[in-house]
């Protein structure tokens, strides 16, 4: 996929991903399945992962109260008022979406599919620990009707950061659950955050090089946001951690993409929160100014994807 680089995009990005596969504009609609997490009701946990929020980190998705017809028309008006002529991604953002028994899930992700013929792809963001055997074969059964993502938080390989935000799980639980999808033939896409709490620069690079290993296909790079009403907002009053500049995280999320495969999509190079939700860093509320710093780097240092991959 090197042909999808060019002299202003020196990595892989999913607008041109898609552009290349679909021959038109291709964009998300955010819904909500008023799921919850086994990180939040107890199975696992009740505090949750210390970053995340109120809304399980769907602060742009669909109105739960909502239909999943409802939630995707109001969403697709307002898109179209950019985009007059695109295909869809109909993607489950907030919480845990494969979180339920397998017959809930079936009618829900059915619905869904069928919600409008220019749906092309699924997407279910979900945890590692929530992808079984009996999950994997209902959406390798929807993989052969409609292209299926599976989206995967994982944050960071750090185990000792992973415990200090209460993520739940294992780095070894990561590698099962994307082993797992790959044996159904499922486009996996990983979650990282850098600048967690306990986090060096290494870390955040060892994240990558940990992920290259695996047959993933896509990688979503995220700045950590200190939001209201989290548990993290607690610790970061009462002790403020150092964050990331923007000249800081630039730097790390170029050398980060200079290690990773060519195969692998760049879905996000940065994230953005509710401004009202927002505490820290201020930066990242300008995701457009992230993005473009991170282009003009990679240009100036002549800075490639893939070109430092030895795997």
């Amino acid at each position: 996929m090197k042909h999808l680089m060019n002299n202003e995009k020196h990595y892989i990005t999913l607008n041109n991903y898609l552009k290349d596969r679909f021959n038109k504009k291709v964009y998300k609609i955010a819904l909500n399945g008023n799921f919850t997490c086994p990180n939040r009701d107890g199975k696992i946990s009740k505090l949750g992962c210390l970053f995340c929020s109120e809304a399980g980190s769907g602060d742009f998705s669909g109105n739960k109260e909502l239909s999943f017809i409802d939630q995707f028309n109001e969403i697709k008006t307002m898109m179209q008022e950019k985009w007059a002529d695109g295909y869809f991604i109909a993607y489950l953002q907030a919480n845990t979406n494969t979180y339920d028994t397998v017959e809930n899930l079936r009618k829900k992700y059915y619905e869904i599919i069928s919600l409008d013929k220019d749906i092309k792809i699924f997407s279910v963001a979900t945890r590692p620990d929530c992808i079984t055997k009996e999950i994997t074969e209902l959406l390798s059964e929807i993989n052969k009707k409609i292209e299926v993502w599976v989206e995967l938080g994982f944050q960071t390989s750090n185990e000792q950061t992973g415990k200090f935000i209460n993520r739940g799980y294992n780095n070894d639980c990561l590698v099962k659950a994307v082993d797992l999808l790959n044996e159904f033939n499922i486009t996996t896409i990983i979650h990282i955050i850098n600048g967690l709490p306990g986090d060096s620069k290494d870390d955040m690079i060892n994240t990558v090089k940990f992920l290259n290993k695996l047959p993933i296909k896509g990688i979503k790079i995220h700045m950590l946001h200190v939001m209201r009403n989290t548990p993290l907002e607690k610790i970061y009053l009462q002790n403020p951690f150092k964050l990331l500049s923007l000249e800081e995280y630039v730097e790390i999320v170029s050398e980060q993409l200079t290690l990773l495969n060519t195969n692998i999509v760049i879905h996000r190079v940065t994230g953005d929160s509710p401004k009202e939700l927002l505490i820290e860093p201020t930066w990242t509320l300008k995701k457009f100014v992230v993005m473009n710093e991170i282009d003009k780097y990679m240009r100036k240092n002549n800075l490639y994807q893939g070109q430092k991959n030895s795997y």
